[in-house]
């Protein structure tokens, strides 16, 4: 594998400003994805891929020929766009730190923020390998522009080697994927793949088999705006509802600061700007079984009615949006897509991990959709920080991991 331009394209890539913007109306939300995505067009259509075209939604879709005998299953691979808004995504300026010697990684743009080795076990591992990090002000968009790297990798090397057999491989790019919108402007029957595989993991040789299933609580509250000096008795300020709801959901419990494993939660991440008058907040609702959440969604609701008791006059109202659902259902009906992938490694001599993701990628919404879409490590960690990193080693195995992969589903005739 070419690590070098490997490592280039990620550079490349890392530099456009793709964030997701929640605020924003139109699909996809910030015109870095489009940027993004034109570029990756003209890298396709440069190697030949002759039906690249990015939609109008911003997708990008391609197809690799194959090189096999026969008509073999038509596997796709799928990266998104865009990155978290959580952290800015703007003027990222990456390290490279090569050979590294161990130890903890002060960053040299804000050196108040330091990746250590006792939060990052997985560095003790990675002595004398090539890590990328960021320079602490920004995130790194690894997630998901090293999946995007490894994708156009795999496609260039494997159109360098025409000798490896391999079939029909779809190329799909998304947006918004940070938003939950991944796959709201693509179906299945525009992929026309048996199988997908997201590129949106971490470190190297997992397999995610499942996801957190997903919805979204978005709660207004409505208030009264009086000016000030003649309140008394009449303003119900809608600040001091907000106040008062998030006060009633649970914090020891239930919350992300306080769960792990398949533990699920309710979690309060965005206040849209409002004022007196009216507040609106969005809240996640995750389990991996999706029977709880209506269980999280009670939650609210009982929040928000005892708020509107506390302030006579108040109006809440909580509307729930389905979101994505657990991946696992829709893979135990085509074990292959996973049997495949640790067939894959075990040919390159290492181990699968069967793992969880506490999240979902595109590849819950798409196995929900009928299309099996486990998804596997990128070299990606801390995602969505300005202490993220990734490991340009684990990104080369992640491109023979599919170019192995490739190979298995070539020798696959159902």
């Amino acid at each position: 594998m070419n690590r070098d331009r490997l490592l280039q394209r990620f550079l490349r890539y890392v530099q456009i400003d793709s964030t997701a913007r929640s605020d924003a109306e139109g699909y996809p939300s910030s015109p870095g994805q489009l940027e993004l995505g034109r570029l990756l067009l003209d890298e396709l259509k440069g190697l030949g891929l002759a039906d690249a075209q990015q939609d109008e939604n911003g997708i990008v879709l391609a197809t690799l020929p194959g090189t096999g005998k026969g008509d073999g299953p038509v596997v796709a691979l799928c990266s998104h766009l865009d990155t978290s808004p959580e952290s800015s995504g703007a003027n990222i300026r990456p390290q490279i730190i090569e050979n590294y010697a161990g130890g903890d990684l002060v960053l040299p743009g804000d050196t108040s923020r330091v990746i250590r080795v006792a939060d990052n076990p997985a560095l003790e591992s990675l002595v004398g390998r090539t890590l990328i990090t960021t320079d602490g002000t920004t995130l790194l968009g690894a997630d998901d522009k090293a999946g995007v790297a490894i994708i156009m990798e795999t496609v260039e090397w494997l159109l360098e080697h025409p000798e490896v057999e391999h079939g029909p491989l779809r190329i799909c790019f998304t947006c918004d994927e940070e938003l939950g919108h991944g796959v709201d402007k693509l179906s299945v029957e525009q992929i026309g793949a048996t199988v997908c595989y997201t590129l949106d993991g971490h470190a190297s040789g997992e397999i995610d088999v499942e996801t957190f299933s997903a919805d979204q609580a978005v709660v207004t509250f409505h208030g009264v705006n009086i000016h000030p000096a003649i309140a008394k008795g009449r303003m119900i300020n809608a600040v001091r509802l907000l106040s008062d709801f998030v006060g009633r959901l649970p914090h020891n419990t239930l919350s992300p600061e306080t769960a792990d494993g398949r533990q699920g939660f309710l979690h309060p991440y965005d206040v849209i700007s409002g004022g007196v008058a009216q507040m609106k907040l969005k809240i996640l609702l995750r389990d991996f079984d999706a029977a709880n959440l209506e269980g999280l969604a009670e939650i609210a609701r009982q929040a928000a009615a005892a708020t509107m008791r506390e302030f006579p006059g108040a109006k809440i109202d909580v509307v729930i949006e389905r979101q994505y659902r657990n991946m696992a259902e829709g893979l135990d009906r085509e074990p292959r897509a996973v049997a495949h992938a640790e067939e894959a490694l075990r040919r390159l001599g290492r181990t699968a991990k069967r793992t969880i993701v506490r999240g979902g990628t595109d590849g819950s919404r798409l196995t929900e959709l009928g299309l099996p879409t486990p998804n596997l490590s990128c070299g990606d960690h801390n995602p969505h920080s300005p202490l993220e990193w990734a490991c340009l080693d684990e990104m080369v195995e992640s491109v023979e991991w599919l170019v192995e992969l490739a190979k298995v589903w070539n020798e696959d005739k159902g």
